[in-house]
């Protein structure tokens, strides 16, 4: 069960693997494009291109797709990137259902564990496999991997890495249930100093607020990079503000103090913003209603003289 691409790294290994895959569960297609097409989802793809039965519940205590999930006769099922299940799906199979979920839990649970691992400024992070129950993310441990973060790594380079560690874990995980071999954690028996959560990213939490420290600035950067993207506003010389994104930028520990937001910029590819105690040089952005350009490529058609140059 599972619809972005991270879930086809656990699909495919699993396909791979001595274990049976019986069915996929996935969500709806999904209009998307300027045409509004209807689009399946990553793991929908991948399974009709290998042949694999493919369910798409709109509701997943519908009657009839119970019943047919019961028919299938599974021994266990996979959950990699769904969403939450009722106890009459979860509790169905006679060997129980368990969740590859992208970080070390107790610690991010909720529908972002990479952005917000990343966005902290961790150093390390993992994949996790649970029993599920009934609260998110709760569920008694089977496995886990440890994964460090690159001091630079974004969002998106680690959640390519994830995928592979998530794959080798449920294939892992699925062998040892079989044979027998597993011993559960209860989460509320691992310390932590502090429960950090991971829930959805709303458009709010894209905002960058240069009041903060550079190195907090370039955190969210890194943890929003490439999707959704952190950003900031400028006013353009009619009043009206411009929604600009940031992809890649490189902490500068300046002596020079400025007001934080300032922008500065010298041709042909500084673009500056001081934060609290420095500022980000600028490598790549996408200004609102532009493409993602490298700052060198965008200042050359850059009017500077159009806009108020402080970020907000």
């Amino acid at each position: 069960m599972g619809t972005p691409e991270f879930a086809v790294g656990s699909l495919d290994a699993i396909c791979k693997s001595k274990h049976e895959v019986l069915a996929v569960i996935t969500a709806p297609d999904k209009p998307a494009g300027r045409g509004l097409k209807m689009k399946p989802s990553a793991v929908k793809e991948y399974a009709v291109e290998h042949g694999l039965r493919v369910l798409q519940p709109e509701k997943l205590k519908n009657e009839d797709f119970l019943s047919e999930l019961r028919a299938i006769g599974a021994d266990i099922f996979v959950v990699v990137a769904f969403r939450m299940l009722p106890e009459v799906v979860y509790a169905m199979p006679p060997r129980g259902t368990f969740n590859v979920h992208a970080a070390l839990l107790p610690n991010y649970r909720g529908a972002a564990p990479i952005h917000w691992a990343v966005m902290n400024g961790e150093n390390k992070t993992g994949v996790t496999t649970f029993f599920l129950n009934q609260q998110i993310d709760t569920g008694d441990i089977i496995d886990a991997t440890e994964v460090e973060i690159g001091p630079n790594e974004t969002t998106g380079e680690l959640y390519d890495r994830l995928m592979v560690c998530g794959a080798e874990l449920a294939v892992r995980t699925l062998d040892n249930i079989e044979a027998g071999t597993v011993t559960v954690r209860k989460q509320e028996d691992i310390p932590v100093d502090e429960l950090k959560p991971a829930p959805k990213i709303y458009k709010e939490d894209t905002f960058i607020h240069w009041e903060n420290s550079a190195k907090q600035i370039f955190n969210k950067i890194r943890g929003l990079s490439p999707v959704p993207g952190a950003g900031f506003f400028i006013t353009n010389h009619k009043g009206q503000e411009e929604f600009v994104k940031i992809f890649e930028a490189e902490v500068l520990p300046l002596s020079v103090e400025r007001q934080p937001g300032t922008i500065e910029i010298e041709l042909p590819n500084s673009f500056h913003i001081f934060a609290k105690d420095g500022a980000l040089s600028v490598k790549t952005l996408q200004w609102q209603g532009k493409t993602k350009l490298k700052i060198s490529d965008f200042l050359r058609g850059f009017h500077p003289e159009n806009y108020t140059l402080v970020a907000h």
